[in-house]
C-alpha cells in the first residue's frame, strides 16, 4: 500500500500552536470503520497501461443460504422418493416507481432473476420450469416445426410415404413440461429516511460528526396452483436498511493560509442485496407452504445468529416445524390423552408428520395450512399414514382454560369437517395427545407458537 509523504500542518490548542502529522490526523480519521479492499495492478498485455484488479467473483451469498439448504434437505426427506412438485416464476416487477436522474432505478429490474436464483439453492428438492425467458424455446420449437432444426444425424420418420431418413428433428408435440405452481409479485416499498440522526460537535470549527440513517424496501409475492389459477398463500414481506456516515474536519486560516481537511467514511447495506434478501425469504414460506415443510426446524440446525432468525422465519408468517406422534398413543377420546411435556421431533418419524395452523382465537384454518387436507387425502390415497399437529399463534395462551378446551374441541371438529369433504372418514382419525382439562401449560411450539393436540390419520 503507497504511503503518503507526511506533512504537517499547525493546529491551535489552548491557544498555543502545535505541530500534527497530517497523515496522523487522517489515520485517525479513517480508523472510524474505513476498510480498503486488497487489489493490484496487473499489465492484461505488453505495451498497455496496467490495470487495476480487485477480489475475484465469488459466490452471492445471503444470510439466508444456511436455511434455504436446510429447508431442501427437509423437504426431500419428507418427498419419501416421490417427484418433485414443479415451479415456475413469472415476472417480478419494480412496482416502487422509484427514479434517480443521476443513478437511474432504485430498486432492481431483476427480481425475477432473484427468485429463480432462491428456488436454486433449493437443489433438487423442487423442480423449476423456465416461463420468464422462453424466446429461444419458442424460435426452436418454430424451427422444428418447419423442418428446419436438426442435430446433424439422421432420424428415421414414418409417414404415409413409409419410412424414411430425414435431418431434422421429428417433433410429436409434449416435449415442454407442466408446472404445478408459479410464483408472480413485485417489488412495492421504497422508504426513504424511516429513522434518522447524528451528532456534530465543533470548537473552533475543529470537530467530529456522526450521522445514522435508516430506509426500507418491501416486496409482495403469490404463489399460484397453475391448473386452476387458485392462489395459495400471499405474503407481504419489509427489509430494514442502514447506513451511517463518520467524519470529521477542520476549517481556519493560520496566517494567511486556509486550511480546509476532512475525513470521513459512508457505510451503506447494499439495497441490491435487502431486495435479495426479502425475495429469498418469500420464497421460503412460499415453498414451505405448498410441500407442508416448516422451515422453523433449520433456523437452530443453521446455528443462525438472532438477526438472521428474525430475517428468515418471522414469527407472523412462519409455519412451525412438525412433531411426532408420541411413541405409544392413547386412547382417542377428546381428554384422555394428557401429555406432561412438549414432544420433541424425531428424525425417524413412522408417519408423515404435517402441522395445521389455526387463525387466532378461531376455529378457521389459516392461509399457510390451507391445503392440509387435501395434501392429507392424496397420501392416504397413497397408501400413507398423516401425523398432524394442531397449533396456534402463542399469544393465545393468556385466555382461561376452559375457553382453551373449547375452542380446541371447535378447532378439532373443524379439521374432521374439512378431511370428511376430502373422503376422509371420522373413524380413520384420531386424537393422540391433548393437554388434559385444565392444564394451563403452554406447550411451546417453534418460534411463536403453541400445540393444541396431535392427531393420527390412518389408511
Amino acid at each position: 500500500m503507497h504511503t503518503p509523504t507526511k506533512h504537517t500542518v499547525p493546529v491551535l490548542q489552548a491557544g498555543r500552536s502545535k505541530i500534527l502529522p497530517l497523515s496522523t490526523l487522517a489515520a485517525t480519521l479513517l480508523l472510524g470503520g474505513c476498510a480498503l479492499p486488497t487489489y493490484q495492478q496487473v499489465q492484461m498485455a505488453e505495451g498497455e497501461a496496467a490495470v487495476m484488479q480487485g477480489p475475484g467473483p465469488r459466490h452471492n451469498g445471503t444470510p439466508l443460504d444456511g436455511i434455504l439448504a436446510c429447508l431442501s434437505h427437509r423437504i426431500v426427506a419428507q418427498q419419501g422418493g416421490k417427484a418433485p412438485l414443479s415451479v415456475a416464476v413469472g415476472d417480478i416487477k419494480d412496482y416502487t416507481g422509484k427514479y434517480s436522474q443521476g443513478d437511474g432505478n432504485v430498486v432492481t429490474q431483476g427480481g425475477a432473476l432473484m427468485v429463480y436464483s432462491a428456488l436454486g439453492k433449493l437443489g433438487g428438492a423442487i423442480d423449476v420450469r423456465e416461463r420468464f425467458d422462453t424466446r429461444v424455446a419458442e424460435l426452436e420449437l418454430a424451427y422444428t416445426d418447419r423442418r428446419q432444426l436438426g442435430d446433424g444425424n439422421s432420424h428415421a420418420l414414418a409417414d404415409d410415404k413409409g419410412q424414411r431418413a430425414v435431418p431434422w428433428l421429428p417433433y410429436y408435440g409434449g416435449s415442454i413440461l407442466k408446472s404445478d405452481y408459479y410464483i408472480i409479485g413485485g417489488l412495492t416499498e421504497v422508504n426513504y429516511n424511516i429513522q434518522s440522526g447524528g451528532i456534530e460537535a465543533q470548537i473552533n470549527q475543529i470537530g467530529p460528526r456522526y450521522r445514522v440513517f435508516t430506509m426500507n424496501v418491501g416486496a409482495d409475492l403469490r404463489i399460484v396452483e397453475t391448473r386452476t389459477l387458485r392462489v395459495v398463500r400471499a405474503v407481504s414481506l419489509q427489509k430494514q436498511i442502514v447506513g451511517r456516515e463518520i467524519g470529521a474536519g477542520i476549517f481556519r486560516f493560520f496566517g494567511s493560509n486556509l486550511f480546509d481537511i476532512n475525513a470521513g467514511s459512508k457505510d451503506l447495506e447494499p439495497v441490491q442485496l435487502g431486495v435479495r434478501t426479502t425475495l429469498e425469504q418469500g420464497v421460503i414460506e412460499l415453498i414451505s407452504t405448498i410441500t407442508q415443510t416448516p422451515a422453523a426446524p433449520c433456523l437452530e440446525k443453521t446455528g443462525a445468529t438472532e438477526q438472521a432468525k428474525a430475517t428468515a422465519t418471522p414469527p407472523e408468517e412462519a409455519p412451525p416445524a412438525p412433531t411426532p406422534a408420541p411413541a405409544q398413543p392413547t386412547a382417542a377420546a377428546p381428554q384422555a390423552a394428557v401429555a406432561t411435556e412438549p414432544l420433541q421431533e424425531s428424525t425417524a418419524a413412522a408417519l408423515t408428520a404435517m402441522d395445521v395452523v389455526f387463525e387466532e382465537n378461531s376455529n378457521r384454518i389459516a392461509q399457510q395450512s390451507a391445503t392440509a387436507a387435501e395434501t392429507v387425502a392424496t397420501r392416504l390415497r397413497a397408501g400413507q399414514g398423516v401425523r398432524m399437529a394442531l397449533l396456534a399463534r402463542e399469544r393465545e395462551a393468556d385466555q382461561n382454560p376452559t375457553r382453551r378446551d373449547e375452542l380446541t374441541d371447535a378447532r378439532i371438529q373443524a379439521l374432521r369437517n374439512l378431511l370428511a369433504q376430502h373422503g376422509v372418514p371420522p373413524d380413520q382419525i384420531r386424537i393422540t395427545w391433548r393437554p388434559s382439562p385444565g392444564d394451563n401449560t403452554v406447550h411451546r411450539y417453534g418460534a411463536g407458537y403453541r400445540l393444541l393436540a396431535k392427531l393420527q390419520v390412518t389408511p
